[in-house]
């Protein structure tokens, strides 16, 4: 485990605001990550708040508690099993719960996990190494068409068909077990045009990550029940860095009788914190109040 988070927060000021993040207050941060987050409510509700964070990754939870102490109650979990954790914890529900979708730069950042393109150790994307199959296995046990339906769903990738006849084509001699074997089979798959940002492996690596950790059906059967865990009044703000994600919230946000949208569009970053944190550009931040 590497030493402190390198991780910076988005949106946390809008957060702050719309989530109402005032003294006293018990407030859930379901993503727990580098801690950004949770270190801004921990100001804001004082001694007598409560701030609770949740994170499926074990090395982000050890380094927050390493970093908070008793000050955060921190639990190794998915943020699905919320209502079970407030159960545990004597708490029967909560003023505010955060989703912050997107990946962690600690993550990123580390090659022994393969969440980056750059990255030069094992294919691994899970957020918990002991939960599940790493995503080398889906690429060597997939079939053809649903590897290229994987990668085209969840990473809206033009040219998934290439990307997985390549990988099965490849898995019959020798099999991807890297991050950067798969970045330089992708990237010999799909064209780059002059000036576009995005790597050409970015889509792919995305798709699997979505995969492996079953991203989507978790956060849907999250839109289910966490709105039970809010008190009359209490909100949950969800940002999310894909468009099947934010659609996912904004359908079952506008949907559910439990709820008033508060955000009648998505909060995107400015321009100045876009330029400070170039990961921020593709977030969106909805949020929903609970009524009764």
């Amino acid at each position: 485990m590497s030493g402190d988070s390198v991780h910076i927060p988005i949106l946390s000021e809008e957060i702050l605001e719309l989530l109402g993040v005032s003294a006293g207050k018990t407030i859930v941060d379901g993503t727990f990550g580098g801690g950004g987050h949770s270190a801004r409510f921990l100001e804001a509700v004082g001694e007598a708040g409560k701030v609770i964070g949740i994170d499926r990754d074990p090395e982000a939870v050890a380094r927050g508690e390493q970093k908070f102490g008793s000050r955060l109650t921190l639990v190794c979990e998915s943020y699905i099993e919320l209502p079970l954790i407030l159960q545990q914890l004597e708490i029967p529900s909560v003023d505010g719960i955060l989703l912050d979708l997107g990946l962690s730069s600690d993550q990123l950042a580390d090659h022994n996990r393969g969440f980056s393109y750059l990255a030069t150790g094992p294919l691994d994307l899970r957020f918990n190494p002991e939960e599940g199959r790493p995503a080398s296995w889906y690429l060597q046990h997939m079939d053809e068409r649903k590897l290229a339906d994987l990668i085209y769903q969840f990473g809206e990738e033009r040219f998934s068909r290439v990307i997985a006849r390549k990988i099965c084509e490849r898995r019959r001699t020798a099999p991807i077990k890297t991050a950067e074997e798969l970045s330089e089979l992708v990237q010999r798959c799909v064209p780059r045009s002059r000036g576009h940002a995005i790597h050409p492996a970015t889509r792919t690596f995305q798709a699997l990550r979505i995969a492996v950790n079953d991203e989507m059906g978790t956060l849907q059967k999250a839109l289910e029940h966490l709105p039970d865990c809010l008190k009359p009044g209490g909100r949950i703000a969800i940002m999310s860095f894909h468009s099947l994600e934010d659609r996912l919230v904004k359908h079952a946000f506008r949907n559910d009788p439990r709820l008033d949208v508060i955000t009648k569009k998505p909060i995107q970053p400015g321009e100045e914190e876009v330029h400070r944190n170039s990961r921020s550009r593709s977030a969106k931040l909805r949020v929903a109040e609970r009524t009764h």
